[in-house]
């Protein structure tokens, strides 16, 4: 009765863990949306509202579902404060919520370029890196969307399959 009940647990703590990758990799193409939508927003905001970065920053934060919000939230705060400059405060509040997104080293970089311009230049050349970082997450976006198609399912099976390996090896 041990071994059964022994047996049930680590094939449900393995399946848990496929199915948490499997979570991962869907969350990332929705997460690269959600980041898209809301630099599409941005420029919307620098170039017909003539809004200050912070303030569209805090609107961004209002209107984007977590964990993209934390960014804009952590990249507000960080202007406010004012000790440090836009690239800075960019960069750190990447740094901050990173590990909080199923997102990639790769599109770090990319919003890592994209905060290196943020708030040094005129309305249209800005508008012109929003759109250069917003082809790129499309970009990334569609690999995303077939590494999911790829690897969703079978993340799933092999937490499963690896949870029975293991108690048949041990028993």
């Amino acid at each position: 009765m041990l071994k059964l009940i022994g047996a049930v647990l680590v094939v449900s703590a393995t399946t848990c863990i496929g199915f948490q990758y499997a979570k991962k990799m869907s969350e990332r193409p929705r997460q690269i949306r959600l980041l898209k939508t809301a630099l599409q927003s941005l420029e919307a905001e620098i170039m017909y509202g003539h809004t200050p970065l912070r303030e569209a920053a805090q609107r961004l934060e209002a209107q984007m579902p977590k964990p993209i919000n934390w960014l804009f939230q952590s990249f507000q705060k960080r202007l406010e404060n004012g000790n440090q400059t836009v690239r800075e405060a960019w960069d750190d509040s990447l740094g901050e919520i990173w590990k909080l997104t199923a997102l990639k080293q790769t599109e770090k970089e990319i919003l890592k370029q994209f905060g290196e311009t943020l708030g040094q230049h005129d309305r249209e050349s800005q508008q012109k890196h929003i759109l250069l970082c917003i082809n790129h997450l499309e970009r990334e976006e569609d690999e995303a969307k077939d590494a999911q198609a790829r690897y969703e399912k079978m993340m799933k099976s092999l937490g499963i399959l690896a949870g029975l390996l293991i108690v048949i090896l041990l028993y």
